[in-house]
């Protein structure tokens, strides 16, 4: 294996090439896992308990519409939740990241492409973009991770695209994954989004 395709594994840029990402992916730096689902719209009450993803599915098909199913732990310096159903983070990042909080959302949009990233600090949405569509960004400071995708060709000094035509898509998310990897130190296994037994929370986006 190479170091390469062990960095891939590490950290997050085998996203790009797993076929079943249908999750949303909410990281949290400077709170816990408990509190980070609480800041997504813990609903009160019973806990599901250790949930793997085949049975947090299940139990989304059985909430009210709108209620997602978030099962989180920790993953070196950063809580995660893996979001099944509807991504509560995509709707309180900069809740999530208040109180001095980060917080970072990967939304696979696997029905309404691109796939989406959004960043925030401290109660504020800092920067988003698509994957593949850098060159349109949003948030209070857009510009914050322009150097970062100017060095990796992605985007040139102005902001626009620098992407190669005929780019594979693949391909241009595994580049843009690079960055978010290294910029934030993000890394999450697949198992643990596939096969563990996370402690798992009712949550909903209203």
């Amino acid at each position: 294996m190479t170091n390469t395709t062990e960095e891939r594994v590490r950290g997050i840029q085998w996203l790009a090439d797993w076929g079943e990402w249908l999750v949303g992916l909410t990281f949290a730096r400077g709170i816990g896992p408990e509190e980070l689902a609480v800041r997504l719209g813990a609903l009160p009450g019973p806990l599901p308990g250790p949930l793997g993803s085949r049975d947090a599915w299940s139990m989304v098909t059985e909430t009210a519409e709108g209620d997602g199913v978030a099962r989180v732990g920790t993953w070196g310096a950063w809580s995660f939740a893996v979001e099944h159903g509807m991504p509560a983070g995509a709707e309180r990042l900069a809740e999530v990241s208040r109180g001095g909080a980060e917080a970072v959302h990967l939304d696979p949009q696997p029905d309404h492409p691109p796939k989406l990233f959004a960043y925030a600090q401290d109660g504020e949405l800092v920067c988003c973009f698509g994957l593949g569509e850098e060159c349109w960004r949003g948030g209070h400071r857009p510009d914050q991770l322009l150097p970062e995708l100017v060095a990796a060709g992605i985007l040139t000094p102005d902001g626009a695209s620098a992407r190669p035509g005929g780019e594979p898509d693949e391909d241009g998310e595994r580049r843009t994954l690079a960055v978010l990897e290294r910029r934030f130190g993000l890394a999450l296994p697949r198992h643990l989004i596939e096969d563990a037994m996370l402690p798992a929370y009712v949550t909903c986006t209203a």
